[in-house]
């Protein structure tokens, strides 16, 4: 018996741990991600962790919030806006953050609705006021589309809207068709069951993020870190990016 228990200890330790990572990442870049994890892990052995956050906002459910909170990370994945936060707060270990894709705003309705037109500034206010429900994500395109796109149209006192913590939750409701319209990074509006993408917002109108993906200060797997980002900003990024509504990286 003693012997089995020597030759089990020798084994488990000369046995490799697989390496792990923990990511927060945001619902912009999520399709990409999810689209490449798998493939990363294999090739890498390096197992990941992965966590949500909204890139920007109010509330517990933040990546910043988060990580005040004491929640843990390697990499975080969110909007240049909300990683700006970050990195004013030294969150970020310097130097390593990349950009990986950009997302426009897009529009979508629930599934088997009409389909507006919204080509011009003026067809697109005239689907918002007619809209009985709109929803936006409370994170950075809720923020601009309230403080900026919809006074500035002067439709705010004419339109009824609902801010949810993530945009995930916005899909959610738009799909149970709980709202009639919902406007957010087109990334966060393809390939959801139960939504139906209309398109980009006119482009005086828009707002383009980016997003990134950045080290956290501290991290315990810096090296293991830069391959995950290494990997998604890599060629092999380009066709999950397309087929999730984004743009590469100009």
């Amino acid at each position: 018996m003693k012997h089995l228990f020597t030759f089990l200890l020798v084994l488990l330790l000369s046995t490799p741990v697989m390496a792990q990572l923990e990511v927060i990442i945001s619902g912009g870049f999520q399709g990409p991600y999810q689209q490449m994890l798998p493939q990363f892990e294999k090739a890498t052995g390096i197992k990941v962790v992965t966590k949500s956050g909204a890139s920007q906002g109010s509330g517990p459910k933040t990546i910043k919030a988060q990580l005040a909170a004491g929640v843990t990370a390697d990499v975080v994945i969110l909007s240049r806006e909300g990683l700006a936060e970050l990195v004013d707060q030294k969150r970020i270990l310097p130097g390593s953050d990349v950009d990986l894709a950009q997302a426009p705003l897009g529009l979508a309705i629930p599934t088997g609705n009409p389909r507006p037109d919204i080509s011009t500034v003026k067809s697109f206010t005239n689907t918002l006021i007619q809209a009985k429900k709109i929803v936006v994500p409370g994170s950075t395109s809720g923020i601009y589309l309230t403080q900026d796109v919809f006074p500035r149209l002067g439709i705010s006192n004419q339109i009824s809207i609902q801010v949810t913590e993530r945009g995930a939750e916005a899909t959610a409701i738009l799909a149970a068709k709980n709202a009639n319209v919902a406007v957010q990074p087109s990334s966060e509006l393809v390939n959801i069951p139960g939504v139906d993408y209309v398109g980009l917002i006119p482009d005086s109108l828009q707002l383009i993020q980016t997003f990134a993906a950045a080290i956290v200060a501290g991290s315990l797997h810096e090296s293991e870190a830069k391959k995950l980002i290494d990997y998604l900003s890599s060629k092999n990024a380009a066709d999950p990016i397309k087929n999730s509504g984004m743009n590469l990286v100009r």
